[in-house]
C-alpha cells in the first residue's frame, strides 16, 4: 500500500510537453464528467461545501479561492500564493490508496479579508492549523464550534474580533498555540484555558481584558511564551507562575497587576526575555532573577524599584538589552556590568544613580542612556551630551557651573535667556507656515539620543528601542495624499517607543502656549489591517500631565487628520520641557512590528507677553523724560496703594517678590475641578486650612490646598510652601503642579495622593486604616529618609523641613512616602544652623535644643523623624 501523502496546492512541477498533453486530455474528461463528483473530486464534497461557506463568510476574493479548481491541487491546479509575509495557501493531507484528501491547514495571512469569523472551520474535521493574521476579520471566536478538531495553531493576531474568549476554548486539548492578541477581546479570562494542557504559546496583548489572571492558568506546565500586554488585567503577579517552568518569553507591560514579584519567580530558570512595566503597589524590592542566567532581553521600567542594582546582573553574559528605567535605583552602576559584551541597549534612565559614571560607559560603542540620575563625577568628564551614550540632566544638583549645561537637571541657559518662541517641524524638514519658519528635526538617531538644533534654541532626548524591531526608523513618512491645512507639517513626524522630551533652552521667563501638532499617518482609515492598529500614550508639560491615554485617532476623527492641542504653561527658569511618553498600552504590531508609542508632527511655543525687543532706539533727553515720568508716576501709585491697601499690600508682598516654579491656575479652573469648593470633596484639614480633591479637565486628580481665612500666619505659610516646594523635584516630595492667587482666595495645588497620611493609614478610623505589613513599612521609613536626604544635601537649596510628622506624610496608590506641608520650612544657611526667634512646629515632635534655644539644624527634621 502506496503511504498517504500531503499537498498544497498551488506548486505544480515542470513536465515533458508530451505528459502535458495527455493531462490535458485527462482534463477535458473530467470536465465532461462533472456530472460524477465522485470521480472528479480528491475531497469530500462535505468539505468542498465548508470551503465555499468560509469563503463567503470571510469574502475571500474568487481570485484567490477558485472552486473551479481543485482545492488540493489535483490536476496541476491551485490556489496557492506566497509573497514575503502575505500568503493564502490550503494544505491537504491526501491518501493515495483511498484518493481522498482532507483539508489540514489553512494560511490567509495579510489578506485584508473583512468578512465575519466563520464557524465552518469547524466542518473541517482533520482541520489543524488556522492561520488568519493580520486582516479585518470581525465577530467573536466560534470556540464551541471547533472543539471537536485537532487543532494545534490558532493565530487570528492583528483582526478586529470582539467578545470574550468562550469557555469551550478548554475543549480544544489538541492546541499548542493560541494566538489572539492586537484585536478587540474583552471580559475576563476564562478558567478553561486551565485545560489546555499541550499549549506552549498563549498571546493575548493589546486587547480589553480585565480582571485577574485564573488560578487555572497554572495548569499550563509547557508554557514557553505568554504575553498579556496592555490589557487592564489587575490582582497581584500570581505565584503560579512558578508551575511555567519551561518559560522562555513573559511579556507583562502596561497593565494594572500589582507588586511584588513572588519569590518563586527565582525558579523559572529558561526564561530568556522578561518584560514587565508600569507596575502597582510594588514593596520596591528588585525581582529575584539570579538564576535566570539565559536572559537576553530584561525590561523592568517604572515598576517602583528602589535600592542598589544587583550585581548578579552584570553575570547574565547572554543579556542584549536591559531597561530599569524610570524606578528609584541608586547607587552605583555595578563595575561588572562592563563585562557584559552582548550588550547592545541599556536604560538607567530616570533613577538616583550615584557616583562616578564608569568611564566604559563613556566611551562605550553601544546604546546607553543614564540621563536624569545623581552622578556627580566622570572620568574624563563629558564635553558634551550628544552621541550613543544620552548623559542629559545625569549629573545631581549639587554640581556646579564646572560641567556644561546640558548634564545638569535644569538644562540651565549658559548665557542670558533671549528665546521667547519655538517652532519646530517635529520629523521634518525646514518650512513657513503663517509666516513662521518651523525648523528642521530631521536627525535619524533616536534609541538613546541627546540632539542639539542647528540653531541652539531647542534639544530633544529619544530614549528606547522597539519591540520586535529594533531597526525601526524613529522618523514616520505618510505614504498618502494629505488633505488638510497645512499638510507640509504632517508628513512626517517624530516617533519614539518610550520616552521623548522636546526641550525649549535659554526661554525667557513668562507664560507660553504651547501648541502641540499631530496628525496619525501610520495608519489607515480603510477596511484593512493598517487601520486596526492603536497608538496610546501620555504627555506632560513642566512635568505636569496634560493628555493622559491619548489616541490621536480618537481625537481627530480618524487618521491621516490634523489635530491640535494648546496648553498654557509658565517657564520660571529657563527651560521649557515637553514630553512624550508610551506606558505599553495600544498596538505595538500593527501593520508592522515597532510602530507605536508617542508620534509628534510639530510644536510651536509663543509668548502671552509682550517680548522685549530691544529694537527702538531713544535720544537721551527722551530717556531722561522717560525715567523722571516713570518715577513720578511710580511714587504716586505707591503712596497711593500704601494709604489704601496697606494691609493687603503687607499681606501680598511676599507673593508678588516670589519667582515661581510652577504652573498658574484661575480660581474658576479650581472651582470647576472641586465642584465650588464642595463638602463631599474635602479630603483633609491642617493648621494651613482645608484639603479638597479636585479634577480637572483631562481627567487628572490633584488636591487642592486652601488657605484659611482664621489663619494668621497663613499667607507666610503659603509663600514659604510655593517657594520651597516650586524648587524641589524629588520621587519622595509631594509635586507641586501650581497655584492660584484670586481676591482672598490663596490656593496651593499640587498631586493627588491617593492613601492619604500616614497618620490616617495608622490610626485613623477603622475604616480607614490601612494594613501596613513590615516591609511596606519599611519602604515607607526609607522614603521618608530619601526625601529628607535630598532635602539637607542634595538639593540647590538646602531646606529643614522643621515639622516632620506623621500628617505631614502623604501616601500615593502604591504606598510610596512623600513629604508634604512645607509651610514652615526654613534654609538652611551656610554656617548650617540658624537661632530662630519663632519657634514653629508641633510639640512633641520638636527637638529639645530647637524646642528650648530656638537652636535649628537638620538634625531637627532628623529628630522629628524618629
Amino acid at each position: 500500500m502506496r503511504p498517504a501523502t500531503r499537498a498544497v496546492f498551488g506548486s505544480p512541477r515542470r513536465l515533458p510537453r508530451s505528459l502535458l498533453s495527455f493531462l490535458l486530455i485527462l482534463v477535458t474528461l473530467s470536465c465532461c464528467l462533472q456530472d460524477h463528483p465522485s470521480d472528479a473530486q480528491t475531497l469530500p464534497k462535505s468539505e468542498v461545501d465548508a470551503l465555499k461557506q468560509i469563503a463567503a463568510k470571510l469574502k475571500i476574493p474568487a481570485a484567490l479561492w477558485d472552486f473551479s479548481l481543485d482545492p488540493c491541487g489535483g490536476g496541476g491546479g491551485g490556489w496557492a500564493r506566497t509573497e514575503g509575509d502575505v500568503v493564502s495557501n490550503l494544505t491537504c493531507d491526501c491518501n493515495a490508496t483511498t484518493g481522498t484528501c482532507h483539508v489540514v491547514s489553512i494560511w490567509l495571512t495579510e489578506q485584508n479579508l473583512t468578512g465575519v469569523q466563520p464557524e465552518e472551520f469547524g466542518n473541517l474535521p482533520s482541520l489543524i492549523d488556522i492561520h488568519l493574521t493580520r486582516n479585518y476579520i470581525s465577530g467573536s471566536i466560534p470556540a464551541a464550534a471547533w472543539a471537536n478538531l485537532p487543532l494545534r495553531i490558532i493565530s487570528l493576531m492583528g483582526n478586529r474580533l470582539s467578545g470574550p474568549i468562550p469557555e469551550e476554548i478548554g475543549e480544544i486539548t489538541t492546541l499548542q498555540s493560541l494566538v489572539l492578541d492586537h484585536n478587540m477581546l474583552q471580559g475576563t479570562l476564562p478558567p478553561g484555558l486551565g485545560k489546555l494542557a499541550s499549549i506552549t504559546r498563549l498571546l493575548l496583548s493589546a486587547n480589553s481584558f480585565t480582571g485577574e489572571l485564573p488560578e487555572a492558568l497554572g495548569n499550563l506546565k509547557n508554557l514557553s511564551d505568554f504575553r498579556i500586554d496592555g490589557n487592564d488585567i489587575s490582582g497581584k503577579i500570581p505565584s503560579f507562575i512558578g508551575n511555567w517552568a519551561k518559560l522562555q518569553r513573559f511579556d507583562m507591560q502596561g497593565t494594572s497587576l500589582e507588586g511584588p514579584f513572588p519569590s518563586i519567580f527565582s525558579t523559572l530558570l529558561t526564561i530568556t526575555e522578561l518584560r514587565v512595566t508600569d507596575l502597582k503597589k510594588t514593596d520596591g524590592s528588585f525581582p529575584p532573577l539570579e538564576n535566570m542566567r539565559n536572559m537576553k532581553y530584561l525590561v523592568l521600567r517604572n515598576c517602583s524599584i528602589s535600592g542598589e542594582i544587583p550585581k548578579y546582573i552584570g553575570t547574565m553574559t547572554s543579556l542584549k538589552s536591559l531597561d530599569l528605567s524610570f524606578n528609584n535605583l541608586m547607587g552605583a552602576i555595578p563595575s561588572n556590568f562592563e563585562n557584559l559584551g552582548a550588550m547592545k541597549n541599556m536604560y538607567l534612565t530616570n533613577n538616583t544613580l550615584t557616583g562616578s559614571i564608569p568611564s566604559w560607559i563613556l566611551r562605550s560603542q553601544q546604546n546607553l542612556d543614564v540621563s536624569y540620575n545623581s552622578f556627580t563625577d566622570a572620568t574624563p568628564m563629558p564635553s558634551h551630551c550628544q552621541g550613543g551614550v544620552n548623559f542629559v540632566a545625569s549629573f545631581s544638583s549639587t554640581q556646579t557651573n564646572s560641567i556644561v549645561s546640558c548634564l545638569r537637571k535644569d538644562l540651565p541657559c549658559s548665557e542670558h535667556a533671549k528665546n521667547y518662541q519655538l517652532f519646530i517641524n517635529c520629523g521634518g524638514k525646514r518650512m513657513t507656515v503663517n509666516n513662521n519658519v518651523y525648523e528642521e528635526d530631521t536627525s535619524l538617531q533616536g534609541t538613546s539620543t541627546y540632539s542639539l538644533s542647528n540653531s541652539g534654541k531647542w534639544a530633544y532626548s529619544s530614549t528606547g528601542e522597539f519591540v520586535g524591531d529594533s531597526t525601526a526608523n524613529h522618523i514616520a513618512e505618510n505614504m498618502s495624499v494629505l488633505k488638510m491645512p497645512n499638510a507640509g507639517l504632517y508628513m512626517s513626524a517624530r516617533l519614539n517607543p518610550l520616552s521623548l522630551k522636546y526641550y525649549g533652552l535659554c526661554m525667557r521667563k513668562g507664560n507660553y502656549t504651547v501648541e502641540l501638532h499631530f496628525a496619525e499617518i501610520m495608519f489607515t482609515d480603510d477596511q484593512t489591517f493598517h487601520s486596526v492598529g492603536r497608538r496610546v500614550f501620555d504627555v506632560s508639560i513642566q512635568g505636569r500631565k496634560v493628555l493622559k491615554d491619548f489616541n490621536i485617532a480618537e481625537a481627530a476623527n480618524g487618521t491621516g487628520k490634523s489635530i491640535t492641542k494648546n496648553f498654557t504653561t509658565l517657564v520660571a527658569g529657563s527651560t521649557l520641557e515637553i514630553h512624550f511618553q508610551w506606558f505599553g498600552k495600544g498596538t505595538n504590531a500593527i501593520p508592522d512590528r515597532g510602530v507605536y508609542g508617542p508620534l509628534i508632527s510639530a510644536i510651536s511655543v509663543t509668548p502671552n507677553f509682550k517680548p522685549d525687543l530691544g529694537k527702538k532706539k531713544f535720544s537721551v533727553g527722551a530717556i531722561i523724560g522717560i525715567v523722571v515720568t516713570s518715577c513720578v508716576l511710580a511714587m504716586l501709585i505707591l503712596i497711593l496703594l500704601w494709604f489704601c491697601l496697606r494691609r493687603k499690600d503687607n499681606e501680598n508682598s511676599e507673593l508678588r517678590g516670589l519667582e515661581l516654579q510652577t504652573g498658574y491656575f484661575s480660581l474658576k479652573q479650581i472651582k470647576a475641578a472641586t465642584r465650588n469648593f464642595d463638602s463631599a470633596n474635602k479630603i483633609g484639614e491642617g493648621g494651613f486650612g482645608p484639603v479638597y480633591k479636585g479634577v480637572l479637565p483631562d481627567d487628572s486628580t490633584i488636591a487642592v490646598k486652601q488657605l484659611s481665612s482664621k489663619s494668621k500666619q497663613g499667607n507666610r505659610e503659603f509663600v514659604n510652601e510655593i517657594g520651597m516646594i516650586s524648587s524641589l523635584q524629588h520621587p519622595n516630595l509631594v509635586k507641586l503642579f501650581g497655584c492660584c492667587a484670586e481676591g482672598n482666595q490663596l490656593l496651593l495645588i499640587y498631586e493627588y495622593m491617593e492613601n492619604n497620611s500616614l497618620a490616617r493609614a495608622l490610626f485613623g478610623p477603622e475604616d480607614m486604616k490601612i494594613k501596613l505589613d513590615w516591609p511596606t513599612r519599611c519602604k515607607i521609613c526609607l522614603g521618608i529618609a530619601r526625601g529628607l536626604a535630598y532635602l539637607h544635601e542634595e538639593s540647590r537649596l538646602k531646606i529643614v523641613h522643621r515639622d516632620i510628622k506623621a500628617t505631614n506624610i502623604l501616601l500615593d496608590k502604591d504606598l510610596n512616602a512623600k513629604i508634604s506641608d512645607f509651610g514652615l520650612a526654613k534654609l538652611d544657611e551656610e554656617e548650617n544652623s540658624h537661632i530662630s526667634t519663632r519657634i514653629a512646629g508641633t510639640i512633641g515632635y520638636m527637638a529639645p535644643e530647637y524646642a528650648m534655644r530656638g537652636y535649628l539644624t537638620d538634625k531637627a527634621d532628623v529628630y522629628s523623624f524618629g
